[in-house]
């Protein structure tokens, strides 16, 4: 059977190459063979047909058109970029999404998004990174006269609908790579089904879902965290689709208060920093690129599925060989390598990665804590670079991870 799914997935790689490239020709596009054109044109457009499968969501099919522009001088102005999805998978799951980064005239301001709307499933398996030994109800939920609930040692599916709008506006200062602004944010889940709770049992079946929701006071069935955010930003990537060089350093403190619709009162950080070092001068292709984010609950309470949880950062990368979600905590910390190089000895065309990363999460609740367990995972995978001025790759990845845990993965744009 895999070797089955291994073939499926390169045949449909192929075929989308095939796809992009006959588009780029037709539109006039600066592609694989790079076409002298009489007039510059700013918006670029790349309609792949999103055809893949994941860990999370199966097979998937739908469209996923990548949009690329200049919104001023472009010796003087980074390149914009947008991703939008719209899939339909074989579990059953319909997928939206929109995540764009665009620098106005000058780099004088730098917006970002992430909206979505799901209507989507995805397991559960309680919160830290540790062994499924440890975590709370792989042996049973323990009440208070210390009797049990049924134990769940394996994953706990649900299904939910999910809403989320998240916009920052970053001002420039002056010449440098500094920004700063601020973000509004809102996430919302509702028509919560947890598959596998029971509570008409002898003796019930406690998911990890609902005991944090009775526990700290959210309703099980739909929350809310809406709220504002302070950021800072320190971009000098020479390219936000495939950098070869520079650095991002990204702060943001956010506050969910009650006010603004939040279930509970509540602030978080996230931090997070990348850095490409280039191997080669002469093949600039040839390079490490490094990334890590730290997400913490810095107080209050943030509902089950808010909480920080790998795989949920703006474009979905972190945590290749695992299912989105598999690690979930009030605090995660995640970090990855990857080696990039060029296939072809002259052309950029072919390109292929290897990668390592690794995460942590903690729950207190079962005295997991931050840096205790790490989790690895592996993987390698092809590029192959469907338009040379903008430098848009298709790729592929194969990842393998702990506790079982595979799965390929195929998009457009490097994964960080």
């Amino acid at each position: 059977m895999k070797h089955i799914k291994i073939l499926f997935l390169t045949i449909l790689f192929l075929f989308s190459i095939s796809l992009a490239a006959q588009e780029a020709a037709v539109s006039g596009i600066d592609t694989l063979k790079v076409p002298t054109l009489k007039k510059e044109k700013n918006l670029r457009v790349i309609p792949l047909p999103a055809i893949g499968y994941n860990p999370t969501s199966g097979f998937m099919i739908g469209v996923a058109p990548s949009l690329t522009w200049t919104m001023g001088n472009p010796e003087t102005t980074h390149l914009s970029s947008a991703l939008a999805t719209l899939i339909y998978t074989s579990k059953k799951q319909f997928l939206f999404t929109c995540k764009s980064t665009a620098f106005l005239d000058g780099d004088s301001w730098n917006l970002m998004g992430d909206w979505r709307y799901f209507i989507t499933s995805q397991p559960t398996f309680g919160l830290g990174s540790g062994p499924q030994s440890a975590k709370l109800v792989s042996t049973g939920y323990e009440y208070n006269d210390n009797l049990f609930s049924q134990g769940i040692p394996s994953d706990q599916m649900m299904e939910f609908d999910y809403l989320r709008l998240h916009e920052t506006f970053l001002k420039r200062f002056g010449d440098t790579r500094y920004y700063a602004g601020l973000g509004y944010h809102l996430d919302i889940h509702s028509k919560i089904d947890d598959q596998q709770l029971r509570l008409d049992t002898v003796p019930p079946t406690i998911t990890s879902h609902y005991a944090y929701s009775e526990k700290y006071g959210f309703n099980p069935e739909k929350y809310t965290l809406s709220g504002v955010s302070i950021n800072g930003l320190l971009d000098s990537r020479d390219n936000v689709v495939n950098p070869y060089s520079g650095q991002y350093a990204f702060l943001s403190f956010r506050m969910n208060p009650e006010f603004l619709g939040s279930s509970q009162n509540s602030t978080m950080l996230w931090a997070e920093y990348r850095h490409y070092f280039i191997l080669n001068k002469e093949r600039p292709r040839h390079q490490i690129a490094c990334w890590a984010y730290g997400n913490f609950v810095t107080s209050g309470n943030v509902p089950y599925m808010d909480l920080p949880a790998v795989g949920w950062d703006q474009f979905g990368r972190s945590g290749r060989a695992y299912t989105q979600g598999r690690f979930r905590g009030e605090d995660l910390m995640y970090a990855e390598v990857e080696y990039r190089f060029p296939l072809m000895k002259h052309n950029d065309l072919l390109g292929g990665v290897v990668f390592v990363n690794a995460t942590t999460a903690n729950n207190p609740d079962s005295k997991i804590y931050l840096g205790e367990y790490i989790t690895p995972a592996a993987g390698i995978g092809l590029r192959v670079m469907v338009n040379k001025k903008t430098r848009a790759n298709l790729c592929l990845d194969y990842a393998i991870g702990m506790y079982g845990s595979s799965g390929f993965y195929f998009g457009i744009n490097e994964a960080f």
